[in-house]
């Protein structure tokens, strides 16, 4: 069934939660997966897929390896993009803005409710770095595993998140005839959020 035209609202955020909470309903796997775009100064553009683990009116929570090339390249420029892509729903979502780390308290709770596993292969992964083979991450893991054996498993310090602070949105939905709709909001310091309807 072809999606309603688009109409402009005065909260993009709550715009963008209405719709990922559809995906949620529609997507077989990770609804809240987004592919996160970052440059260097010097280097081509790089583009990864992730995923989104808050989002609210500051912006987009995403975590990872803080050595990682990702976390290089946010460190150099201080900002990315971001891109959601519901195959199921015909819709995306473009999100461009600066970056910001999280607050350490934020970063302590989220690593706390991962999987026990998920904390250890935190401490194992030299994220990004040279592998010689599969088998020296396994030693590593198990290394982890009896340095920390019970559930008490610290956050590392060079694991943490970061905050996509949005300056712009956009919306994309599918339409008949590939007149597909769609929708920017800018964020104006002075004026909130200012819409522009785009050519397909």
């Amino acid at each position: 069934m072809p999606h309603a035209a688009l109409e402009p609202v005065s909260d993009p955020i709550a715009l963008f939660r209405d719709w990922l909470d559809q995906a949620t309903h529609s997507e077989p796997n990770d609804p809240n997966a987004m592919a996160l775009a970052t440059a260097s100064d010097a280097g081509p553009p790089s583009v990864r897929m992730v995923l989104l683990k808050d989002v609210d009116a500051h912006g987009f929570v995403f975590y990872t390896n803080k050595q990682s090339r990702k976390a290089a390249e946010i460190a150099e420029r201080r900002s990315a993009g971001l891109l959601f892509h519901w195959k199921s729903l015909r819709r995306q979502v473009r999100v461009a803005g600066a970056v910001e780390d999280v607050d350490e308290s934020e970063a302590d709770a989220y690593f706390a409710s991962r999987a026990r596993l998920s904390r250890l292969g935190a401490i194992a992964s030299d994220q990004s770095r040279p592998l010689r083979d599969r088998a020296e991450l396994e030693r590593r893991l198990d290394a982890a595993q009896k340095r920390y054996p019970g559930d008490d498993v610290p956050r590392p310090a060079h694991w943490s998140g970061y905050r996509v602070v949005p300056e712009t949105i956009e919306f994309w939905q599918d339409m008949p005839y590939r007149l597909h709709d769609r929708m920017v909001y800018r964020r104006d310091p002075g004026q909130g959020w200012l819409t522009q309807r785009l050519y397909p």
